[in-house]
């Protein structure tokens, strides 16, 4: 079937976004070329400010639109805690929940020989240089719990520790409207051992 070179590029280009088939690439090209002009015009402007306007932190490496992000740079934050992240997207799901208050350190991925990822491909050391020139008194690893990140967990907390700072993790088990009868043996054993006096 022949398709109109212009839709069959947006099709092409958007079938590159992650998580995005074919078919789903095709309805999104589709709905934008009926969408009005307004709508389409601001849809590109608000991606090209994205990706003209943002940058990355020079202290924790989190979005930021100036040198340091507004977390860094908030009075309000507790500075003597830094809470150890993966990804961008780890410190916007920990902000959603209102109950951290310290800055972050984005790593830019997890350690992963495999993938040839080791400790120089992540902001590692610029963690160090934050830990020895601040106050730090606690040290939050927040990594995801696969074999990756606990290998990378493990490695920070046995370096932050030569540092006489207090490193913890984030707690792992059943989650909130979770089933015990349907959670993996892993989860259930992660919950026992987290567990919490009430």
């Amino acid at each position: 079937m022949l398709i109109a070179e212009p839709l069959q590029k947006a099709i092409e280009e958007l079938t590159k976004l992650p998580s995005i088939g074919r078919k789903t690439a095709q309805r999104l090209a589709l709905y934008l070329l009926k969408s009005d002009a307004k709508y389409f015009n601001d849809l590109i402007a608000s991606l090209v400010s994205l990706k003209e306007n943002i940058k990355f932190c020079k202290q924790c490496y989190n979005l930021a639109v100036e040198d340091y992000c507004d977390i860094c740079k908030s009075e309000k934050r507790d500075k003597s805690l830094i809470c150890v992240v993966e990804d961008i997207s780890d410190v916007i799901a920990i902000e959603r929940t209102n109950e951290y208050n310290g800055l972050y350190h984005v790593l830019g991925g997890v350690l992963s020989p495999l993938e040839g990822i080791s400790v120089e491909n992540l902001k590692i050391s610029e963690l160090f240089d934050r830990l020895k020139n601040n106050d730090v008194k606690e040290v939050v690893l927040a990594l995801n719990p696969d074999t990756e990140g606990e290998a990378t967990s493990l490695y920070l907390a046995k370096m932050i520790k030569h540092l006489k700072i207090k490193v913890s993790r984030i707690a792992r088990g059943i989650p909130v409207g979770g089933d015990l009868e349907f959670s993996d043996i892993a989860t259930i054993g992660r919950a026992v051992l987290n567990r919490i006096e009430l």
